[in-house]
């Protein structure tokens, strides 16, 4: 059974998906950190950079957010258009309104990426306004499904209101789609309204929660069957989120959560550089500011045929463990994992076959370059809080 568990305690919110007991997925957020991503702003340009092509636009928050002028450049097509360029001088002077979208989080030392390109995510769509755009998500294959969800988007859409098929919408009935369209354009209609009644500048238009609000939209057609959370805020919130859901229970508790299923001891074991594997081999996992490196070892495994037989198990465990801690430890950037040398071809093709099918349990994108001359797999992945708000 998979449950979503999100505890808070003094300032700190924890997420943790849990399937069958076991953790799969954590992530933090602090109240005094809380992440932006898809809050939508009417905000003010305070300078234009020339030199930069881009421009710094003040959102309320203590550091200015950064807006490229692609960010603010109609959104087309790619596929069908070339986009025509125009310095960012003769879009924004400073002093001018813009309604803008957090993409990206900012750090310490720099404020959040914006665009005025809106997304508005759903379980089944993903709502483009101030566009025609409609698009399929690529992990949608089959030709037939991929043509009947393009006409279905092009009889429910407005003019000028664009939309991404997530992959959730694969299975989806048209009412349930056409039911998500409905909603998303009200929540757009909304946003409009409160930008048109806005007296003063900055402001927030629309608080989109992001972590959760994401974490619970895309487990809901994974298999989702409870949430729980010992807040009274975030139990209202999700409940807010889930207004239309029957099927996925809600609960309020007021214990730590970290107590069930030894949540505790599981997020300890998480922080460890070596991970022991079933068969006595193990993995090390060191990540650095450039890269993660993976390293496999057979360890106590002496197997009991012949050395490539042997050198093949672990590195088939370690896949299936690889995959798990990349999804656990939400790593991100450039991964290179060090297998043991296999001299079958054949060998090399099934271990990256299996962790290409390892990964689809992975809701980050994640893309596999293959073995180098070194034998060394080369892949990255995004973490799941630097994911661009709304993109499949």
């Amino acid at each position: 059974m998979l449950e979503l568990l999100i505890n808070k305690q003094g300032t700190l919110k924890t997420i943790m998906l849990v399937e069958n007991g076991i953790l799969v997925e954590k992530h933090e957020e602090h109240e005094n950190q809380k992440r932006l991503e898809g809050n939508i702003y009417l905000g003010k340009v305070v300078n234009v950079l020339k030199g930069m092509q881009a421009a710094f636009i003040d959102i309320g928050e203590p550091r200015h957010s950064l807006i490229r002028v692609q960010d603010v450049l109609p959104k087309i097509d790619v596929t069908k258009e070339t986009k025509t360029v125009e310095p960012i001088e003769s879009l924004l002077k400073q002093g001018d309104k813009i309604l803008i979208q957090i993409k990206k989080d900012g750090t310490a030392s720099k404020g959040a990426k914006v665009s005025t390109h809106i997304n508005l995510s759903g379980r089944f769509v993903v709502l483009m306004p101030e566009t025609n755009i409609i698009t399929i998500s690529q992990k949608i294959e089959n030709k037939e499904t991929r043509k009947k969800l393009m006409e279905i988007a092009q009889k429910n859409l407005p003019t000028n209101i664009g939309a991404i098929l997530r992959t959730s919408s694969e299975n989806a009935t048209e009412d349930a789609i056409c039911k998500d369209i409905k909603e998303l354009i009200q929540k757009w209609e909304q946003i409009k309204e409160k930008k048109n009644n806005c007296k003063k500048i900055p402001e927030l238009l629309y608080d989109n929660n992001a972590l959760i609000r994401r974490t619970a939209i895309d487990i809901i057609d994974r298999g989702l069957k409870k949430i729980i959370t010992n807040d009274q805020e975030t139990y209202e919130n999700i409940k807010n989120i889930l207004k239309n859901m029957d099927n996925i229970q809600v609960e309020l508790k007021t214990e730590n959560l970290f107590s069930m299923y030894t949540l505790n001891t599981q997020i300890e074991k998480m922080e460890n550089r070596k991970i022991w594997l079933k068969c006595g081999g193990f993995i090390t996992i060191d990540r650095t500011e450039a890269l993660t490196a993976i390293d496999v070892n057979t360890g106590k495994y002496t197997g009991k045929k012949d050395l490539e037989e042997t050198i093949y198990k672990v590195n088939q465990e370690a896949t299936i463990e690889i995959a798990k801690q990349l999804r656990l430890r939400d790593i991100g950037g450039i991964i290179i994992i060090d297998y043991i040398d296999m001299h079958k071809e054949s060998n090399k093709n099934a271990i990256e076959q299996l962790l290409k099918e390892q990964l689809k349990k992975d809701r980050a994108k994640t893309q596999i370059a293959g073995f180098t001359t070194l034998n060394l797999l080369e892949m990255t992945r995004k973490n799941m809080c630097n994911n661009e708000y709304g993109e499949e």
